[in-house]
């Protein structure tokens, strides 16, 4: 079969994206925007001496150093664990590795704080930086872990095999071409990593460990003049924006992508000899700590409370609701993430970068502080959403939508760049080529995004607690009532609820990672556009 002729056009790198991108990702970047506005708004009002005098106290630059020392802290940690663990499952003879890969991902149902809960109501001297390092650590690290682990599998051994030709030993190699590979996978994962360690709120409350979040809630909670609170939810937005673009520039222009499956020759295994138990060590000792604990303490609980029966009135209808509004949030997210992470793959310059990052920028601001903006909004301009579910749908919408674009923009750059040109080259508008072309490239990572948005937004706690409808509780507000009050017995059938509810969308986002390997989306797609790569 002789491939169709193609008409030589300008790469994608110097075109603008088309309007049907830009327009809703434009509208997705201003909505992200939005609580910015907010902020920017109280704090003009206040005026330059009370600004100044918040960003210049000792205690801003204290904040400023604990939450980025923790945000490190907990990234380098993540990054550790999801890599080595990424790497045993993937790439050695780990005994049972496809279990331990199921294992791995697990800890994303486990909301970090009932993990926290399950610390403080167990040993109440576990406080402070190791204990909400270790809790966040243990929470997080499958962010690495989930796509590192789909972009092992997607390594071609050719390369391997072509640098091992060419004399490199196997460190060498790893070194040079296995780590280029997966690097965008590292760095992503990083920066989910590091955002939500900035604007988690319910373990260092717990643990009772000051930073950003802990504190902004405090000051919303204790005064009325909320000028203090906005100029450091400020502060932590431009800590966020230097972070994505730190983590975007550390991506640079490598784009690792090829047509079809590559070689149909199996990864090269690597034999682990003695050193195999010290990897089930690893692996067991990462499990126990992240799952084995927190199920014990929750196992623990529950039979304390079982002589008391369960609040079934209370629970189902909290299990209604969680499932509920965390349907409709990651369906908004993911709809307006999609653009947005085509645009963040195929047209990164100028606007394109700009909305990425603006989009980034509400992801690190607190749940109370997203929730309280909109309250602002809600009861000035969109009265008829006002306490209820679209005002808090609006605000998963800011909140997580980040998640989706990581996953949508990794599935794209994945997938070869000449597919769009070659469909444009037969005729096919830039409508057709995202209906035809990019959106089932990019199928596996929406799919992703939106598992990931919805196990997301099941544990959601503040901006839940502030905008959820009257009458409704979700079971991460039931939890923390009950927390709250020292009735940990109470707390644990919605905390197992939470659980169990979590990890389904835990389930598919890793059998969806999985697929990523496998896919030959690009093959088909080569086939329908009648083009031969």
């Amino acid at each position: 079969m002789t491939a169709a002729p193609v008409r030589r056009t300008r790469t994608t790198a110097g075109r603008r994206a088309p309007a049907v991108l830009l327009v809703p990702a434009a509208v997705a970047a201003a909505v992200a925007l939005l609580p910015i506005g907010y902020l920017l708004l109280r704090t003009a009002e206040a005026g330059g001496p009370a600004i100044w005098d918040t960003l210049w106290r000792d205690r801003t630059l204290w904040l400023v150093l604990r939450s980025l020392g923790l945000a490190a802290a907990v990234t380098a940690a993540a990054v550790t664990v999801g890599v080595a663990l990424a790497w045993l499952t993937t790439r050695t003879d780990l005994p049972g590795r496809g279990a331990w890969s199921v294992v791995a991902a697990l800890p994303l149902a486990v909301p970090s704080f009932v993990a926290a809960y399950a610390w403080v109501s167990v040993v109440p001297e576990v406080s402070g930086f190791l204990g909400t390092w270790l809790v966040l650590t243990m929470s997080t690290y499958p962010y690495v872990f989930l796509p590192v682990a789909a972009a092992l599998r997607r390594v071609d051994p050719a390369l391997e095999e072509v640098s091992r030709s060419l004399g490199r030993g196997p460190w060498q190699t790893h070194l040079t071409v296995t780590a280029r590979q997966v690097r965008p996978a590292v760095a992503a994962g990083a920066l989910l990593v590091a955002l939500y360690a900035l604007s988690d709120f319910g373990t260092p409350s717990l643990l009772r460990y000051d930073v950003f979040t802990r504190v902004i809630h405090t000051s919303y909670q204790a005064s009325f003049d909320r000028t203090p609170a906005a100029v450091l939810s400020l502060v932590l937005v431009a800590v966020t924006v230097a972070i994505t673009v730190a983590e975007s520039r550390s991506r640079g222009r490598a784009e690792h992508a090829r047509v079809g499956g590559g070689s149909a020759r199996a990864l090269r295994t690597v034999r682990l000899g003695r050193g195999k138990p010290l990897a089930l060590l690893v692996t067991g000792g990462v499990a126990a700590v992240a799952l084995g604990y927190p199920a014990a303490v929750l196992g623990y609980w529950v039979s304390r409370g079982s002589s008391a029966g369960v609040e079934w009135e209370r629970l189902l209808p909290a299990g209604v609701s969680t499932l509920w509004v965390a349907l409709l949030g990651a369906l908004a997210a993911t709809a307006l993430a999609v653009p947005v992470g085509i645009i963040a793959a195929r047209f990164p310059r100028g606007g394109g970068r700009f909305i990425e990052h603006a989009t980034y920028a509400g992801h690190a601001l607190p749940g109370i502080v997203v929730a309280l903006a909109l309250v602002f909004f809600g009861a000035r301009y969109a009265q008829p959403i006002y306490q209820r579910t679209p005002l808090l749908v609006l605000a998963y919408t800011v909140l997580f939508m980040p998640a989706a674009i990581g996953s949508v923009r990794a599935a794209v750059a994945q997938s070869p760049r000449s597919m769009g040109e070659i469909a444009r080259s037969l005729g096919r508008s830039p409508l057709g080529v995202l209906r035809d072309v990019t959106l089932p490239l990019a199928g596996p990572g929406i799919a992703a995004g939106f598992a990931l948005v919805m196990l997301t937004v099941m544990k959601e706690l503040p901006a839940t607690l502030l905008l959820r409808p009257t009458g409704m509780d979700t079971l991460a507000t039931r939890l923390w009532t009950e927390t709250g009050v020292g009735a940990y017995a109470a707390a644990a059938p919605y905390a197992v609820a939470l659980v169990l509810l979590a990890a389904v969308p835990t389930f598919v986002l890793s059998r969806v990672q999985a697929s990523l390997v496998s896919d030959d989306a690009a093959t088909r797609v080569v086939e329908e556009t009648g083009g031969e790569t």
